[in-house]
C-alpha cells in the first residue's frame, strides 16, 4: 500500500498538491496502513502458535552403532536394552543342559545389514548353519538356526501402552534397524564341556549371507528413564477422592517430554504443564515415580553414530500442523501425499501412484509396525487393499537397505488413517 501511495504522488504534476497530499498521507493515512499491518501481523503468528506442533516433543530419534562406540555420556540417545551394552556371557552348565533335553538355546543375536526380503526368505527357509564354541580348552561344532529378534519390537509395543495411558496419541515408530536383528538359537551339536572350561568366543557362518552379517550392535533410542519425586506433599483432587502428585520438570529440561511409566491401577489420569507433571492417583503419600524422558535432540560435534538417526518427526509446516489438529481424515490421494510426504523419511521415498486393488492371500513387501494395535471392529480378512506405489530416491547416503523398512513405515502411518482398507506398499 505504500508504493502504490508513493507512485501516485509521484506521478502528480502539480507540486503544490504533491506537498499538501503527501503531508496528508504521512500524517494520517500511512500511521493507518502501518497500524493495520501489525494487526495483521499479530493475528497470524497468534493463529501459527495456536496450530502449532504441540507434540514435537514426543518425537522418537533411533539410531545404532558398535559395542566399543557407546558413548555412556551421549547427550540423547540411550539403548533401548541397557544390557546390550554389556559383553556377551554364556552358562557353558546351561548350554550342556539344554542340548541333553534336546530344547533350543538363543546365543547372541545378529544384525543382518540387507533389504527385508532377503531376511524373509532366510527366516522361511528354516536353514541350519554350522559354527564352533570356542573354550579355552578346544573348540566344539554346533549347529545354530536363526529366527526372528522381537526384543526391541516389544519395547516398542511397551512405548505405546505407556503413550494410552499417558493419554497421548500414538504415532509409528521409525525404526527400521529394529526389525533386522535375528537370535542365533543352538539346536545341535556335539558338545562335552568340562566343569573348568570357559567361553572365550561363538562363530557362526552363514554362508551366502555372511557379506551382511554384524554382530555387537547397540540398538539407540532418545528416550531415558527417570525417577521423579513429588514436589511436596499430595494435594486433594477436585473430585475429593484421588489425590494430585506434582512432580517437577524444571531440573530435568522443561523442553523435553515425560511420559509415566507405570501400570498401577491407582494412577486416574495424568496433567501436564509447561513446568511440571501431575499424576492423580488413589495414593495419599508422597512417592517417586518410574518416568520416561523423550529427550529432545542437540545439535554435537562430538562422536558420530555408525548407522543413519532416523525418527517419526513430521516436518513444521502450517498445513501439516493444522491436519493434525483436526483429527479428521479427508478421504483423498492428496490427504495421502500429505500424510506421506511430511515426514522427514520421504527425502527417500516418493509416492508415485495408488490403486485399491480386491483383496489376496498374497503376502506384501512391506510389513505392519503396528501389529500390536487392535481393531475390534473390522476384521483384517477380506478387506480391499490399498497398494501404493513408491520409487526410490538416491541420495548422498548409501541406505538402499533400508527402502522397504522405510516404505513400510510411510505404509503403517496410512493404514492408521484408512483402517477399512489393508495397506500395502510396493515399487512403481
Amino acid at each position: 500500500m505504500k508504493d502504490i501511495v508513493m507512485d501516485r504522488l509521484s506521478k502528480m504534476e502539480d507540486l503544490q498538491q504533491r506537498r499538501v497530499l503527501r503531508s496528508l498521507m504521512s500524517s494520517v493515512f500511512l500511521g493507518l496502513v502501518e497500524y493495520q499491518e501489525e494487526l495483521n501481523r499479530q493475528i497470524e503468528r497468534r493463529v501459527f502458535e495456536e496450530v502449532g506442533n504441540q507434540d514435537s516433543k514426543y518425537d522418537v530419534y533411533v539410531g545404532m552403532c558398535r559395542r566399543e562406540e557407546w558413548d555412556p555420556l551421549h547427550e540423547y540417545l540411550f539403548p533401548m536394552m541397557p544390557e546390550d551394552t554389556e559383553p556377551l556371557r554364556v552358562n557353558l552348565q546351561d548350554v550342556v543342559a539344554r542340548l541333553n533335553e534336546g530344547e533350543k538355546l538363543p546365543l547372541f543375536s545378529l544384525f543382518l545389514e540387507c533389504p527385508y526380503p532377503m531376511i524373509q526368505e532366510l527366516l522361511y527357509s528354516n536353514r541350519t548353519f554350522c559354527g564352533e564354541l570356542i573354550t579355552n580348552r578346544g573348540r566344539h561344532a554346533i549347529q545354530v538356526r536363526l529366527e526372528r529378534n522381537t526384543a526391541y519390537i516389544r519395547e516398542i509395543e511397551k512405548l505405546y501402552h505407556i503413550f494410552l495411558s499417558n493419554g497421548l496419541p500414538w504415532k509409528t515408530i521409525n525404526h527400521p534397524y529394529a526389525y533386522k536383528f535375528v537370535n542365533a538359537v543352538l539346536i545341535g551339536g556335539e558338545v562335552q564341556l568340562a566343569e573348568e572350561e570357559e567361553v572365550q568366543e561363538i562363530t557362526v557362518q552363514l554362508e551366502e549371507y555372511e557379506a551382511y552379517k554384524r554382530t555387537d550392535l547397540v540398538p539407540l533410542w532418545n528416550i531415558q528413564r527417570l525417577e521423579l519425586k513429588t514436589g511436596g506433599f499430595p494435594v486433594p483432587a477436585d473430585d475429593r477422592v484421588n489425590f494430585e502428585h506434582a512432580l517437577p520438570l524444571a531440573k530435568s529440561g522443561l523442553q523435553h517430554g515425560y511420559l509415566v511409566d507405570t501400570t498401577d491401577d491407582s494412577i486416574r489420569y495424568i496433567k501436564r504443564s509447561p513446568e511440571e507433571l501431575t499424576v492423580v492417583s488413589t495414593r495419599d503419600k508422597s512417592d517417586s515415580w518410574q518416568v520416561l524422558m523423550v529427550v529432545e535432540p542437540v545439535s554435537t560435534g562430538i562422536g558420530k553414530l555408525s548407522y543413519p538417526l532416523m525418527s517419526n518427526r513430521q516436518r513444521d509446516d502450517f498445513i501439516s500442523n493444522y491436519g493434525r489438529s483436526q483429527g479428521q481424515v479427508v478421504r483423498s490421494k492428496g490427504e495421502i501425499v500429505r500424510i506421506i510426504h511430511s515426514f522427514a523419511v520421504s527425502e527417500w521415498l516418493e509416492l508415485v501412484d495408488m490403486e485399491i486393488r480386491p483383496p489376496s492371500a498374497n503376502p506384501a513387501m512391506t510389513y505392519e509396525l503396528n501389529r500390536f494395535i487392535t481393531d475390534e471392529v473390522r476384521v483384517d480378512n477380506g478387506k480391499w487393499r490399498m497398494c501404493l506405489k513408491f520409487s526410490y530416491r538416491e541420495t548422498g547416503k548409501d541406505l538402499g537397505y533400508l527402502a522397504e523398512d522405510m516404505m513400510s513405515f510411510l505404509v503403517s502411518q496410512v493404514q492408521m488413517s484408512f483402517p477399512e482398507y489393508r495397506c500395502e506398499g510396493e515399487w512403481a
